[in-house]
Formats: structure tokens, C-alpha cells, sequence
């Protein structure tokens, strides 16, 4: 069996002085991201989740960036098994999960809905769907108030005992959104504080996407980073040399959060 190694963050939170701009100082404490322990779930090996991410359907350029994504470590995590409804919110025209999880939701007899305005609707009968994933989204949210109304509506959407799935690029928290959200990155504190005020549980944190190489201090954002790269905007360009570091880098330093509909939840 393919090794998982899926790090659950389970520890309290510190506080910060700063924290307080970003959630309520009377929020409940968080896991704190130091404190490590290892999440080995009972799970089978899916073949046809991996024959999904190995497919040569996928694009190319997708699939060159399995080995800083862990696409099938992730998923697992998220708790993806066969025969589930999974909605994906705004996967983009790329479409670098939807490209994993369409066909696997085809082979496995689930359904794969995707939603780009989840307030007008979400694809599927409320209390219906198992899944709902959210990557690299919560920034540009953050930034016209679509955090709150966004996710009542995931919320009325799954199913008790569902999951929200999260991928998103992190700032150092402690943070105020407002002032980091524009560069791509946002505080974890904040994910897990706007999930939790809309009825969710935060069941587990990863550090399979963590990347301490990025210091979130780059002269265009996160997009100055793989896979976009952008190295010239407003009249500064990166030289070579500063190309080549940012590039040594790779993609970004990014939570991976499972969060459940409690099942008493209608």
C-alpha cells in the first residue's frame, strides 16, 4: 500500500496581539500549527483514484505539479472516497482538481458538480452533496464579503456529517485579511474562524501542502510564484537572479483544513 503520511494539527493555539484584527479575541482557540502529531487514516488504496491522477487525459502541465500538489495524499485526507457527490466551488478554466475528480467520480458511480456562484445555486438538493472543495479561493473572497454568505450556502448544501475540503495559500497568522488578502495569501485563523461561525467542525489540519521555503514576501504576490510565475508588472521586473530564487521555491505555503457538518445538523 502507497505510504500516507498526513500531519493533523492537534495542539493549542498562542496568541497574537494582532490576532484580534482578523477574529473576534473571544473566538475559541485554535490548534496551534507547531503541534504535530500524525494522522494515519484506515483507508484501501483507491486505484481508481489513482489511475484518475495518473492519467494521461490530465494535461501535462498538471501533472508535473503533482509532486508539490500530493493530489492523492490530499484527497485521502479530505476523506474522497468512491461513490460520493463532490462539488467543487470555482475551479477555474484549468480545472486542476476537477481534471482528478470528474473522471474519478464517473468511474466510481459519484457525481462531480462544478459551481461558480454557490449564493445563486449550488448545483445539487440541499442536505444532498458529501463534499465540498474549496482551493485558493478565500482570498479573493475575503476581499468583497463572499467568505459568510459563500459558506452558509456550502453548509446548507452537504449532507450532516459532510466535509468542506480547503486548499489555500497562508499568510502568517496573526495577521489582519484585509491587508494580506491582495497578495494571495490569507490567515488560517481566519479560514478556520469564518468555517466554525457558519456551523462547521474543524476536524483536521495538515501540513501536506506546507512549503517553509516561502517566506509570502514576493514582489507580485503568490503569483510571482509556480505555477504563474508573473516577473514583471507596473514597470519593476525581476533579473534573472531573483527569477531563479523565487522559482527555487516552488509553489506556495498552503493550509490543507477538513471541516464536518456536525450530523445533528439539519
Amino acid at each position: 500500500m502507497r505510504p500516507l503520511v498526513l500531519a493533523a494539527l492537534l495542539a493549542s493555539a498562542l496568541a497574537s496581539p494582532g490576532l484580534a484584527q482578523t477574529v473576534p479575541p473571544d473566538a475559541p482557540a485554535l490548534p496551534h500549527r507547531q503541534g504535530l502529531s500524525m494522522e494515519m487514516p484506515q483507508v484501501q488504496e483507491d486505484a481508481a483514484l489513482q489511475a484518475a491522477i495518473a492519467s494521461t487525459t490530465r494535461p501535462e502541465a498538471d501533472r508535473a505539479r503533482d509532486g508539490q500538489r500530493h493530489p492523492f495524499e490530499t484527497l485521502t485526507f479530505w476523506g474522497l472516497q468512491p461513490g460520493l457527490t463532490v462539488v467543487e466551488i470555482e475551479p477555474g478554466r484549468a480545472g486542476w482538481w476537477r481534471n482528478i475528480l470528474e473522471p474519478y467520480a464517473t468511474a466510481t458511480g459519484g457525481r462531480y458538480v462544478a459551481v461558480g456562484r454557490p449564493t445563486e445555486s449550488m448545483g445539487v438538493e440541499d442536505g444532498s452533496a458529501d463534499m465540498v472543495v474549496v482551493a485558493r479561493a478565500f482570498h479573493n473572497w475575503s476581499r468583497d464579503g463572499r467568505t459568510d454568505p459563500y459558506l452558509a450556502a456550502f453548509f446548507k448544501a452537504l449532507k450532516p456529517g459532510g466535509v468542506l475540503a480547503v486548499e489555500q495559500h497562508r499568510s502568517v497568522d496573526g495577521l489582519n485579511v484585509a491587508d494580506v488578502a491582495s497578495t494571495g495569501y490569507v490567515p488560517e485563523s481566519y479560514v478556520i474562524h469564518a468555517a466554525r461561525s457558519a456551523g462547521f467542525e474543524l476536524e483536521a489540519r495538515s501540513e501536506l501542502n506546507a512549503n517553509p521555503k516561502d517566506d509570502r514576501d514576493h514582489p507580485f504576490g503568490v503569483w510571482t510564484l509556480a505555477p504563474t510565475r508573473t516577473s514583471e508588472r507596473d514597470g519593476r521586473a525581476l533579473t534573472v537572479e531573483e527569477r531563479a530564487a523565487l522559482d527555487a521555491v516552488g509553489e506556495s505555503d498552503r493550509m490543507t483544513l477538513r471541516f464536518r457538518k456536525p450530523e445533528a445538523a439539519n
